[in-house]
C-alpha cells in the first residue's frame, strides 16, 4: 500500500483525474475506476472526496476539475504560516506535503524536522534553500524536540470525526507536546476531512498492517489542541467538518 504522506495529495488527485478523464463516463466504469484508485491509495483523504464528487455529480468531469481547482487554491498552508506565534519553534514529523508550503513567508520561525522514513534530510535541504531556519532532528530526538517546541504540527492524510491518520510517530509527538504544555496543531487540508463511514474504512485498512511496523497511525483529535484548515485555526474541541457526502458505491471497496 502506498503511503499517502509520501506524496503530494494534489499531485495524486491530478493523476487520478487524468485516469478518470480518459474514461467514457459510463456509470459502472466510473465506479470501478474510483474503487481501484482508492484501493491503491486508501489513506489519501482527497481521493475519497474527489471520487465522491465524481460519483454524485450530474457532470462528473466538471466536478472533478472543479475539485482540483479547490485543492490548488486551498488556504490551509497560508493559515498555518500566518497563525504561528512570532519567533516560534515548530516541530514536524517526516515531510508534510501541505503544512509547510508557505512557511518561507516566516523568516522568524524555526522548523525542527524530525526524520521519518529517511525524508527529513530532503525536507531540511528544501527548506534551507528557501531561506527557512531549520534544525534537523533524528527520530531518537523526537521527545525532546516536540516537548520543547512551541507548536507541533501533525498533518492529516485523512481525518474523521474524532481522529486522523498521520505518519507514524505523530501520536508520540503530540503526547510529548502535551507533557511539555505546548500546542499541537492538526493540519487538515481541504478534501481531507471525511465522513465517519469513510474514515471507518480507512482505519480498517490501516489496521490490516502490523501497527509496530506501519508507516502511518491513528492519532486521536483529543491529543491535539487546535485544528488548522481552509478557514483558519480553531480549537480541536469543535465538531470536525466533513468535506463531502457519502457515496454508497464507495462503502464496498473490498480493500
Amino acid at each position: 500500500m502506498a503511503r499517502a504522506g509520501g506524496f503530494d495529495q494534489l499531485d495524486l488527485a491530478r493523476e487520478a483525474a487524468e485516469a478518470l478523464g480518459a474514461l467514457r463516463g459510463e456509470s459502472a466504469e466510473m465506479v470501478n475506476a474510483c474503487r481501484r484508485i482508492l484501493h491503491h491509495h486508501p489513506l489519501a483523504g482527497s481521493l475519497w472526496v474527489m471520487a465522491t464528487r465524481v460519483l454524485v455529480a450530474s457532470d462528473a468531469k466538471s466536478a472533478m476539475w472543479d475539485f482540483l481547482d479547490e485543492l490548488a487554491t486551498d488556504l490551509t498552508s497560508d493559515n498555518v504560516a500566518s497563525a504561528l506565534p512570532d519567533g516560534a519553534t515548530v516541530a514536524v514529523i517526516g515531510w508534510p506535503d501541505l503544512a509547510l508550503k508557505k512557511i518561507d513567508q516566516r523568516n522568524d520561525v524555526t522548523v525542527r524536522v524530525v526524520d521519518a522514513y529517511g525524508e527529513g534530510a530532503g525536507l531540511a535541504r528544501m527548506l534551507l534553500g528557501q531561506g527557512v531556519n531549520v534544525e534537523e532532528v533524528p527520530f531518537t530526538g523526537l521527545g525532546q524536540a516536540c516537548s520543547t517546541a512551541d507548536v507541533v504540527i501533525v498533518e492529516a492524510e485523512a481525518a474523521g470525526p474524532t481522529s486522523l491518520i498521520a505518519p507514524a510517530g505523530s501520536y508520540a509527538a503530540a503526547v510529548c507536546a502535551t507533557h511539555g504544555e505546548q500546542e499541537t496543531w492538526a493540519v487538515v487540508g481541504h478534501g481531507r476531512a471525511l465522513p465517519g463511514q469513510y474514515f471507518d474504512i480507512v482505519e480498517s485498512r490501516l489496521a490490516m498492517e502490523n501497527p509496530l511496523e506501519a508507516d502511518d497511525e491513528v492519532v486521536p483529535m483529543s491529543a491535539t489542541t487546535h485544528i488548522v484548515g481552509p478557514t483558519g485555526v480553531e480549537s480541536s474541541d469543535v465538531t470536525t467538518r466533513e468535506d463531502c457526502v457519502v457515496a454508497a458505491e464507495l462503502l464496498r471497496l473490498g480493500i
